[in-house]
């Protein structure tokens, strides 16, 4: 949603409604998780998807009727191998999609939500999928307000403590209710999709491997910082993809800016008056992944330096160096691709071997948030 949420507020601004689809549960080898969006607006104009190209077209049809009647739908679309030309996954998953209509009359809080995704504030939309309730009906939920109504106040009421809760962990699922907010009933399914900032990557060494990391990053969803003490180097006209571009020592910039455990560090300086005082406070930090540049014997001389500023052996055990995945890679752009590897890996439970190699689930629950 956050990838196309430019072309839908043009649209709702526009005053011209628009068919929404979204991801709201996926069993087994799904393509795209809950939360994945396609949208089909004036012109027939499409952006997103939900699927990665198995059930786009039946997609688009639904969003045009969905416009066209005003009522939303629910479809389940799985894998149908009886007709070589039916709709269906061919990866052998399924996928649940919530088909609605979005204007202003439709939902009049979409407007509040684009807004809030566009500046970097946390909401979680809470949006009906089956019950007695409304299918389509929404509620904003912000940690100190919310907005519209899915249709009864002992729903609303039992959506927002939950969506809060949800919201705190960056959560998206489907949650059930009575028609009054009921927590022992399941009559009504409501989806709720948290929208909470990007998460970090903080690049520290302003070379050009910086550079082709902070562009792979910001392509992977982070919202990409570089930190050099030099300014010669920290120039922000060398890092155009980069959020921001800081000229401060590297563990005096980390001391003072906040991290989570969704936050990532490459750290390039490849200096150990840089990379030893810096690493002595990221591995303290909650920080997803650490990794760090430089050849097998840096490695081991930097482990020892390390030591002695009273790190244990826990804490040494979460960085990740050299830094990267094997892939044979030289220049900074393969460079950068070796690290982004490195993170998904590690963010997926992955092994980072061939899949040709490997058996059994391609596509596997998310052990960590990274």
């Amino acid at each position: 949603m956050r990838e196309i949420l430019p072309a839908l507020s043009r649209w709702y601004a526009s005053g011209e409604p628009f068919g929404l689809a979204t991801v709201v549960a996926v069993t087994r080898s799904a393509p795209r998780g809950p939360g994945a969006a396609m949208a089909v607006g004036p012109g027939d104009e499409v952006v997103g998807s939900v699927s990665g190209g198995c059930v786009e077209g039946a997609v688009f049809d639904l969003a045009k009727e969905v416009v066209e009647t005003g009522k939303a739908q629910l479809h389940t679309f799985g894998y149908s191998d009886e007709d070589a030309f039916a709709v269906g996954l061919t990866c052998g998953g399924e996928i649940t999609l919530l088909v609605r209509p979005v204007s202003a009359v439709t939902d009049p809080v979409f407007g509040e939500v684009a807004a809030s995704v566009a500046a970097h504030r946390p909401v979680v939309v809470a949006t009906v999928t089956d019950g007695p309730a409304r299918r389509g009906a929404a509620l904003a939920v912000w940690p100190d307000t919310v907005s519209g109504s899915l249709g009864t106040s002992g729903l609303d009421v039992a959506v927002t403590a939950d969506a809060r809760g949800e919201l705190a962990q960056g959560a998206t699922g489907l949650r059930h209710y009575g028609p009054r907010g009921e927590r022992r009933e399941d009559d009504v399914t409501v989806f709720l999709q948290s929208f909470v900032p990007p998460p970090r990557m903080l690049v520290f060494g302003a070379i050009d491997f910086a550079a082709a990391v902070a562009r792979i990053g910001v392509f992977l969803g982070y919202r990409v910082t570089v930190c050099d003490a030099r300014p010669a180097f920290a120039d922000p006209r060398r890092f155009p993809a980069a959020a921001e571009v800081v000229v401060d020592w590297p563990h005096r910039y980390l001391r003072g800016t906040g991290t989570d455990e969704r936050t990532v560090m490459c750290v390039l300086t490849h200096d150990p008056k840089f990379d030893v005082p810096l690493l002595e406070v990221a591995l303290r930090s909650p920080a997803a992944y650490i990794g760090v540049m430089g050849s097998r014997r840096t490695h081991e001389e930097r482990l020892a330096r390390l030591r002695e500023t009273g790190l244990g052996e826990a804490e040494l055990a979460r960085l990740r160096s050299p830094i990267g995945l094997d892939l044979g890679a030289r220049t900074p752009e393969e460079v950068a691709v070796s690290i982004a590897a490195e993170i998904v890996a590690l963010r997926w439970g992955g092994t980072g071997a061939p899949l040709a190699d490997t058996a059994g689930a391609i596509h596997r629950p998310r052990p960590k948030s990274v």
